[in-house]
């Protein structure tokens, strides 16, 4: 059984799509490679910034559960 031909959305070359090939079904195995993450991209988070971030965060779950078990009277 052939596999289907396929053109590469990205650097536009004909490939098969295979069976269990990783990434995207448009695009060819050498462009479906995950691109790496570079450390400095990512941010560490300082003590008050987890702070803010927590303090937020219970207050959107606050909020929502007002919403979602209010009585409604």
């Amino acid at each position: 059984m052939a596999f289907p031909i396929k053109v590469c959305t990205v650097c536009k070359e004909e490939f098969e799509l295979k069976p269990n090939k990783p990434g995207f079904a448009n695009r060819c195995p050498e462009c479906s490679i995950p691109e790496s993450n570079d450390s400095t991209t990512q941010h560490r988070m300082d003590a008050d910034e987890r702070r803010t971030a927590t303090e937020a965060n219970e207050a959107r779950r606050n909020s929502m559960r007002e919403l979602l078990y209010r009585k409604d009277s």
